[in-house]
C-alpha cells in the first residue's frame, strides 16, 4: 500500500508530529514562509504567482539525533546523526517510523573497505547512504553488522 499523500508542507509537518508523538520524542520546528524567507523566493514557482512558499525545520530529541529539512518543491532532506537522506515527501513518515523502531543497521566491508547507513522501510526500497570512518559516532557504531 503506497504511503498517503502529502501535497503541502504543514500536511507533511503534522504526520511528522504525529510520528513523533508515537514514539514520545519531543519535535522543534522552524518555519520560513514567504517568497523573502525561503529558497523558492528566488526561483520561479510552479503553483504561480499567488502560491506562498513554506519550509520548514524539524529537530527532534533522543538518539539518534535527527533532522527533517521540507522544502516547498517537494524535496526533503532527512539527516540521522549526520548523515543526509533524500526521501520523498510521502515517505517521511515512515522512514522515520523505521530509524525509531531500530530498522537501521551499518554494514561494513573489510574488502573492499565500505561503511554504508542503511534505513529499511517496509513496503519500499531501503534507503542507503556511504559513511567515512569519521562519521561514525557511538550510536552507528553500535548498528554495525
Amino acid at each position: 500500500m503506497p504511503p498517503p499523500h502529502l501535497p503541502t508542507t504543514q500536511s507533511a509537518v503534522l504526520a511528522i508530529e504525529a510520528v513523533a508523538a508515537r514514539h514520545g520524542r519531543a519535535v522543534r520546528a522552524r518555519h520560513d514562509i514567504g517568497r523573502d524567507r525561503t529558497f523558492a523566493g528566488l526561483v520561479g514557482h510552479e503553483d504561480g504567482p499567488d502560491a506562498i512558499p513554506h519550509e520548514a525545520l524539524l529537530e527532534f530529541d533522543g538518539s539518534p539525533r535527527t533532522a527533517v529539512r521540507l522544502f516547498t518543491h517537494d524535496e526533503v532532506t532527512v539527516t540521522v546523526e549526520g548523515i543526509p537522506f533524500d526521501v520523498p515527501r510521502d515517505s517521511v513518515p515512515a522512514f522515520l517510523n523505521s530509524v525509531w523502531s531500530g530498522l537501521v543497521h551499518v554494514r561494513a566491508r573489510t574488502f573492499p573497505p565500505s561503511t554504508t547507513l542503511i534505513v529499511t522501510v517496509p513496503g519500499e526500497a531501503g534507503y542507503r547512504e556511504s559513511l567515512g570512518l569519521h562519521d561514525l559516532t557511538p550510536w552507528l557504531s553500535g548498528r554495525i553488522r
